[in-house]
């Protein structure tokens, strides 16, 4: 140390040390370590590279505007999902009372780990490798394991894009082409289809005409030409609009994020204004009490919690680094997630006013098919004449008129009534059909609109929608691939996204062959449910027990200019690791419980038949789920016996623009070891510190020598950069 500092002086004199080592070291110069003896590593200064690292964060991109922002965390967040998933589970489990345990789940598990992923990535400024590399090294693998699911969801997700812009092609006609069964010839004859006459023509068009499905999944069946061209268009689209980053993707958000909430808020006008919309309302917001009892329902809502926000796919950390560091990110993840709520509202309220007047129509078709079998069987003496009430007219009947009927003939005939082979066409059954996914999507709801007037319009509408719901989630979803790994490996940002999806684009062909529905099925319910899951609980524990949760609170402090509520400590490290754990078991339990399968279409029955897995699609099931998995044990291996490195190898002391910060890792044991020190108030640094440095099995603290062969060396004071500098 120089004969002049300070700390000599005091060494020489006679004075009694009050000041603390805090002290001492806030009057010291920086030194840079790479170029001073305290590089015990070894490491050769590269004045290029850290000019290069000074330089990042600098030209890191950056939104244009806090709006393009929020649009983007919207347009990722609410998705398909949000309009075919959401109103399923409303309908299936208790109507208004599964709202309860949705927002109640929402608030203790969606919104403080949402609020936690955008704090991550805003402060470090990295995608999901970095962020997790730089927080907990031995925990690197939640990075990749994020990166992996992206891909396998964005495979089959683009897909669903796919099949929404055939729909939106085939919709610029009228009729449309599903409102009628095709009629072929046989011979002189002209017969209707014999598949669409068993079944309805929006479903024959849906699997014969759109997927032209084969019987199983055994069954390739070849490429479907049609589709394969479809997920070509998807996929230039989403290449186009990732190709120039958060710049060009950003402005697609203006339209793909807003105008989905002008189609819905259209969709509900034209639905209130429709015959049998208030059934359909009512029957959704009758409370089915009972239903709130049963834990199926709430494990139900904690998943459609999870996916609804797109936690644990890297896609929120991904949007959130391009922010500036004093952004309120809490402000954030509590809009965003109540908009996305909102938003599942909205369309369970334009879902059921079109279900209920699909309803009442399938209702009066009902009555008026088993009012001619009535009339038959009166022609024939089957029934008699006196079972018929006086003021009953088959010219106008009513479904008041033919359940008072049917429950006459019911009581007469009750020995003999099954042979009559009539149905009670009743409302409340037809409201009862759950429907879902793409059944809804492609068959229930085009159904609704082809009694719709002016049909053409809300499809080619509603298709638009479904377009730009899938685009903003596919942008989110390839941010969470091409983010991490352009920020670790610094690849072209343009070759990479275009490679990627092309790469994507061939490895897809799979959900285009005539089995491919089947493919998206396995994808759908077993590629990403139980590795996310995974994946944020160990975010969770990284952030809250490994790094520390009052630690990670006082960051957030001087990184938004306030402390957020208690209520978030408490999450974190209690109620939303054990919901999550909660969640998981469940999950595995639901696995084992019921035995993996799928809903095939049978062409010759006309109908649907379940079918389990062959061996083979079981063999594909498993790997897709080990393989989501395997880099968080992988990198976990590797990093704790030093068979890779684990960016901690250096001295865990840096230097930058004369700014000098203590090590923290103590912070929760002695409040003093929180306060970053700087020679004026203002250069304080940011408050995310270098990450505990790992010194090996047997070393308890970072301040102790490390004896590892590789010469690393702990210090209890760190000299500070920010975090981007050292990933």
């Amino acid at each position: 140390m120089p004969k002049n500092s300070k700390v000599t002086q005091r060494e020489h004199s006679s004075e009694h040390v009050t000041e603390s080592v805090a002290d001492l070291l806030a009057h010291q110069e920086p030194v840079d370590y790479k170029r001073s003896v305290l590089n015990v590593t070894g490491e050769a200064w590269d004045k290029q590279k850290e000019g290069d690292e000074e330089l990042d964060a600098e030209n890191r991109p950056a939104w244009n505007s806090k709006l393009q922002y929020i649009l983007a965390q919207i347009g990722y967040s609410v998705g398909l999902g949000n309009v075919w998933r959401f109103p399923y589970l409303c309908q299936k489990n208790g109507g208004g009372a599964y709202l309860v345990p949705y927002l109640v789940l929402l608030i203790i598990i969606g919104l403080p780990l949402f609020f936690l992923e955008l704090a991550v990535g805003q402060r470090i400024r990295r995608g999901s490798i970095g962020v997790w590399n730089y927080i907990c090294p031995r925990l690197g693998g939640i990075g990749y394991a994020s990166c992996l699911v992206c891909f396998f969801v964005g495979l089959y997700y683009n897909v669903i894009i796919g099949w929404s812009i055939f729909y939106f092609f085939q919709s610029f006609q009228y009729p449309l082409p599903w409102s009628e069964c095709p009629i072929v010839k046989n011979g002189s004859v002209a017969v209707v289809e014999t598949e669409c006459e068993r079944s309805s023509a929006t479903t024959y068009f849906w699997y014969r005409e759109t997927l032209d499905i084969s019987n199983s999944i055994s069954e390739s069946g070849g490429l479907n030409w049609k589709m394969t061209l479809c997920l070509l268009v998807a996929w230039s689209l989403v290449g186009l609009a990732m190709i120039k980053g958060i710049q060009s993707s950003g402005k697609v958000m203006y339209f793909s994020s807003l105008f989905p909430y002008l189609v819905l808020v259209c969709f509900l006008v034209r639905g209130l204004l429709l015959r049998g919309a208030v059934d359909g309302i009512m029957h959704m917001f009758t409370p089915k009490l009972d239903k709130m009892l049963d834990p199926q329902v709430w494990r139900e809502a904690a998943t459609q919690v999870f996916f609804a926000l797109g936690l644990g796919f890297g896609g929120v950390i991904a949007f959130s680094s391009y922010n500036k560091q004093d952004n309120n990110c809490h402000f954030d993840a509590t809009l965003v997630s109540f908009i996305n709520f909102f938003t599942s509202v909205l369309a369970t309220l334009v879902v059921f006013a079109v279900l209920g007047f699909k309803a009442n129509i399938m209702n009066e078709k009902c009555v008026v098919e088993n009012a001619e079998k009535i009339l038959g069987y009166l022609n024939t003496n089957v029934l008699s004449h006196d079972l018929i009430p006086p003021h009953v007219n088959f010219s106008h009947l009513t479904a008041k008129d033919y359940n008072e009927m049917y429950r006459v003939i019911m009581t007469v005939k009750e020995g003999h009534f099954k042979e009559l082979g009539l149905d009670a066409c009743l409302l409340e059954d037809e409201l009862n059909k759950s429907v879902q996914g793409t059944g809804l999507a492609f068959i229930a709801f085009t159904e609704a609109m082809t009694h719709f007037p002016a049909s053409p319009f809300w499809s080619v509408m509603f298709f638009l929608m479904l377009i730009n719901l899938g685009l903003g989630s596919m942008i989110g979803t390839m941010s969470g691939i091409t983010t991490p790994i352009i920020d670790t490996f610094k690849v072209r940002k343009e070759v990479f996204t275009v490679g990627c999806c092309i790469f994507a684009f061939v490895v897809g062909l799979i959900f285009v062959q005539r089995s491919g529905n089947y493919f998206v099925t396995m994808f759908d319910d077993y590629s990403a449910t139980l590795p996310l899951t995974v994946v944020v609980i160990l975010e969770n524990i990284a952030v809250a027990w490994i790094y520390g949760t009052k630690k990670f609170m006082q960051e957030l402090t001087e990184m938004l200019g306030f402390r957020p509520y208690q209520f978030y400590y408490y999450t974190w490290k209690y109620v939303s690791p054990i919901c999550m754990a909660v969640l998981m078991t469940a999950s595995i339990i639901q696995l084992g419980v019921s035995p993996p399968g799928y809903s095939a279409w049978i062409r010759e029955e006309a109908a649907e038949k379940f079918l389990f897995y062959p061996t083979w699609a079981m063999a594909i099931l498993i790997s897709l789920i080990i393989l989501a998995s395997l880099p968080l044990p992988l990198v976990f291996i590797l990093r704790q016996f030093h068979l890779v490195s684990d960016g901690s190898n250096a001295l865990s002391v840096t230097y930058k623009k004369g700014r000098m910060m203590k090590d923290i890792s103590n912070l929760e044991d002695n409040d003093e070891t929180r306060f970053i020190l700087s020679k004026v108030p203002s250069e304080t640094p940011s408050p995310m510190p270098t990450h505990r440095s790992y010194l090996g099995p047997g070393s308890n603290s970072p301040m102790e020598m490390s004896s590892a062969p590789n010469g690393r060396y702990g210090s209890g004071y760190l000299l500070a950069s920010t975090p981007e500098s050292e990933l």
